[in-house]
C-alpha cells in the first residue's frame, strides 16, 4: 500500500516544515560525505575517520538532553530556525578553512563536534513538533512522510555529493550545504510559533530527570531505545566506506555505498501505508533490527560490488520498519509535555549509535580488517538485539490498540482537537 500524503495536503505548516528539510537534509547529507572525505585525504587514517563519530559523542549527548529540556520550555519552531542559522555559519567557517592552501585538520574535528551540539540542540524541537502540526490520527503518516524528506536527501545528497566533491573538492561540499541552509530557513521562517501549551518553570536539572524517569519506567519505550543503540553501535559501518570502496576497487561508487541504505529505506517508506493498520509495534522493530544486521553482516563476505550494494540496500529496508514503528510509538503514546525531553533521549539513542558505531567499526578495522569489522558487527548487532527482545516482553509485545499509554493519549489528543 502507498504512503498517506494526507498531512501534506491537509496542513499548511508541516508543508513548509516538509520542504524546508528537504533542503537542510540535502545540505546534511552532502556535509555527511566531504567531512570524512576530507579528512581521508588529509590523513589517509582509520582511526581519524573513526575518530570523527567519537568527538561528536559528548556535544551531542550534553546538548540533546538539554535540548530536549528546551523543548518543552520554548517555542520549538524558533529553536530550529536558531540552530539552523548557526549551523550555517559553521558551515562557512569549514569553506574558508577549504580554500587554504592547507586545510586545518583539528578545525575538522572542532566544527563537527560544534555541528553535534546544535544538533542536538534541534533534533527535540524537530522531532517534538510534529504533534502539534497534525492531528493525533495522521501522526503516523506525517512521521513516515518526515522519514521520506530525509531519504529523498539521503539518495539524492550522497550521489551528488560524491560527484562534486571528488570533482571540485571539499571546498564544493560546504558551499552546497550553505546555499541548502539558506533555502531552508526561508522555509521555515513560515512555520507559525509553536510555544509550549502551558505555562512552564524554567529548564533545569529536575525537569530532565523527570523525562529520564518517565523514561526507564516504562519498559516498553525502554527497549526501543536499546534495541536502537545495540543495532547502530554493533553494525553501523559507514565510516568504513571509503575505504570499502578502495578495497573493491570502486573509489567512484562512494556515493553508491552511502546512498544504498537509504534507497532500502525509502523503498520501505513508499510502501509503508500498510504500517498504519499493523498494530504489533514491538515485534516489526525488532524483526527490522534483526534483519539489519543479518543484512550488514551478508555484504561483507562479497567482494562484489552490485552484492555489497544489495546487501545494504536490504539493510536499510529492515532499518526504516524498525525506524518508523519506534516513531509511531514515540509520537502516540507520551504526553505533549514531555514530548520535547523523550524527543532528546530518541535523539541520543539514533544518534549516538550510529556515531558510536562508526568509532567501533574504524577501532576494529585498524585492530583487525574490513572484513572482520562488517561481519563481527553485523553478527553482535543479531544477538544483542534477539537478548534484549528476550528480556524486555512489556517492549517486545507493544500492541498499540491495548497499549495503556498509547490509548490515553488518544482520547486526550482528539478532546483537545475537539475543544
Amino acid at each position: 500500500m502507498a504512503m498517506d500524503l494526507t498531512p501534506l495536503k491537509r496542513y499548511r505548516n508541516f508543508r513548509l516544515l516538509f520542504t524546508s528539510g528537504l533542503f537542510s537534509y540535502f545540505g546534511a547529507s552532502v556535509i555527511f560525505i566531504t567531512l570524512p572525505f576530507q579528512v581521508k585525504e588529509l590523513t589517509n587514517s582509520y582511526w581519524a575517520v573513526g575518530l570523527m563519530g567519537m568527538v561528536e559523542i559528548v556535544p551531542l549527548t550534553i546538548f540533546g538532553l538539554y535540548g530536549g529540556v528546551l523543548a518543552d520550555h520554548v517555542d520549538r519552531k524558533k529553536m530550529i530556525w536558531a540552530t539552523e542559522f548557526a549551523t550555517m555559519i559553521a558551515t562557512i567557517a569549514l569553506l574558508l578553512n577549504a580554500i587554504q592552501e592547507r586545510p586545518n585538520v583539528v578545525l575538522l574535528f572542532v566544527i563537527t563536534a560544534i555541528f553535534a551540539a546544535l544538533s542536538g540542540l534541534k533534533r527535540p524541537s524537530q522531532d517534538a513538533i510534529l504533534p502539534r502540526l497534525v492531528s493525533h490520527e495522521d501522526l503516523p503518516a506525517a512521521s513516515a512522510l518526515m522519514s521520506v524528506r530525509w531519504q529523498v536527501a539521503g539518495i539524492i545528497g550522497p550521489s551528488i555529493g560524491g560527484v562534486i566533491i571528488t570533482h571540485f573538492g571539499a571546498r564544493a561540499g560546504y558551499l552546497t550545504n550553505t546555499v541548502m541552509l539558506i533555502l531552508s530557513l526561508a522555509l521555515l521562517w513560515g512555520v507559525s510559533a509553536v510555544p509550549p501549551l502551558t505555562q512552564r518553570t524554567a529548564p533545569s536539572l529536575e525537569s530532565l530527570m523527570e523525562g529520564i524517569r518517565y523514561a526507564i519506567g516504562r519498559k516498553d519505550l525502554l527497549g526501543t531505545y536499546i534495541v536502537d543503540l545495540a543495532a547502530m553501535f554493533l553494525a553501523m559501518p559507514m565510516s568504513l566506506f571509503p575505504f570499502w570502496a578502495d578495497e573493491i576497487g570502486a573509489p567512484w561508487a562512494l556515493g553508491l555505498f552511502y546512498s544504498s541504505i537509504t534507497i532500502g529505506a525509502a523503498i520501505v517508506t513508499l510502501m509503508s501505508g500498510w504500517m498504519l493498520n499493523y498494530p504489533h509495534h514491538g515485534k516489526a522493530i525488532v524483526i527490522g533490527a534483526l534483519g539489519w544486521g543479518i543484512a550488514i553482516m551478508a555484504a561483507g563476505f562479497t567482494k562484489s560490488l552490485p552484492l555489497i550494494i544489495a546487501c545494504l540496500i536490504i539493510a536499510g529496508a529492515f532499518d526504516q520498519v524498525s525506524a518508523l514503528f519506534r516513531g509511531f510509538i514515540w509520537n502516540q503514546s507520551i504526553p505533549d509535555e514531555l514530548r520535547g525531553r523523550l524527543a532528546g533521549i530518541e535523539m541520543l539513542s539514533y544518534l549516538l549509535g550510529p556515531l558510536g558505531g562508526q568509532a567501533r567499526a574504524g577501532g576494529m578495522a585498524a585492530l583487525s580488517s574490513l572484513r572482520t569489522a562488517v561481519i563481527g558487527g553485523g553478527l553482535m548487532c543479531v544477538g544483542a538485539v534477539a537478548l534484549v527482545a528476550s528480556v524486555m516482553p512489556k517492549f517486545r509485545t507493544y500492541d498499540v490498540r491495548t497499549n495503556e499509554f498509547a490509548v490515553e493519549q488518544a482520547k486526550i489528543r482528539k478532546n483537545r482537537e475537539i475543544s
